[in-house]
């Protein structure tokens, strides 16, 4: 029987498929780390904001409503065009059903407008939760957002990456992707946040915690 590798083997992965990538890359997140990006963000013991995102259908959702459910996990992604975000989200398809069996439910939220939002939860399956945090709103909020900077952004058009037309807007931000298990009383139990995009939280680990508030 094929097992799924660790979402950890892909990442380390991308990370080697190009030097002149990761080099730009660990210079990005040592300025990251240094304006401690992601440092406001929610943690563990802490209640959730009450958020209302609209889904990519465009009917708006509530994190109460979201709750009624079971446990909820809030994925927090760059996008579609993000090779780490892809396999965080195909690594999360494979572990979609213990999560269900848990008695959660996961929930994906980008700021990529039109279809690409849609195309970004069928990665994980047709009946996917993805919510519009339209102009990273919630991501701001969340103190998860920070400006790009214009090398990064010049970089990202030579390589065919027009973050304007994707989001819709000429702000220059990106989210820290984050990881959050929120219990059905709206406090986080779990919180995955580093500025180091290539690092993700791994799906089965967060199945595990959401079973251990289920039993």
């Amino acid at each position: 029987m094929m097992t799924t590798p660790p979402l950890s083997e892909k990442l380390d992965y991308l990370r080697g498929v190009s030097p002149k990538w990761r080099e730009r890359y660990d210079e990005f997140v040592a300025r990251l780390r240094t304006l401690e990006v992601g440092a406001r963000a929610p943690r563990v013991g802490d209640h959730f904001p009450k958020i209302a995102l609209p889904d990519y259908r465009g009917r708006f959702r509530t994190l109460a409503g979201l709750l009624v459910d079971g446990p909820l996990v809030l994925s927090f992604n760059r996008g579609g065009w993000c090779p780490y975000c892809v396999s965080e989200l195909e690594s999360w398809r494979a572990a979609l059903a213990g999560l269900e069996d848990a008695g959660g439910q996961l929930a994906i939220v980008t700021a990529e407008l039109g279809g690409r939002s849609q195309a970004l939860g069928d990665i994980v399956g047709p009946d996917a939760v993805v919510l519009c945090d339209v102009d990273h709103g919630l991501a701001l909020e969340l103190g998860l957002a920070f400006h790009v900077g214009p090398t990064l952004i010049a970089a990202y058009r030579e390589f065919g990456i027009d973050l304007n037309e994707l989001y819709g807007g000429a702000a220059g931000l990106l989210p820290v992707p984050a990881t959050f298990v929120v219990r059905t009383d709206g406090i986080i139990e779990y919180a995955f946040v580093d500025p180091d995009f290539r690092l993700r939280a791994e799906p089965e680990d967060v199945v595990r915690i959401v079973a251990s508030l289920t039993r």
